[in-house]
């Protein structure tokens, strides 16, 4: 079952946990600053502090985890 957090119209976060934590979802061949804006928007937007960007589509994840703090 999947619950999405509507922020305003088009804006959705693809995980939140513990009701402090955004993770942002990415499966791409290369991380634009796009994606970080996006996570920065939210974080703004909802009040919370902690962000995290994954990008799947990679050899090695744990490379591929971005935090943002706000």
């Amino acid at each position: 079952m999947m619950i999405y957090i509507y922020l305003y119209y088009d804006l959705i976060i693809d995980l939140l946990v513990e009701d402090t934590i955004i993770v942002e979802l990415k499966s791409v061949a290369e991380m634009k600053e796009v994606f970080f804006l996006q996570l920065n928007t939210y974080l703004k937007l909802t009040g919370k502090h902690i962000g995290l960007l994954v990008n799947f589509n990679t050899d090695y994840i744990p490379d591929s985890i971005y935090r943002r703090i706000n």
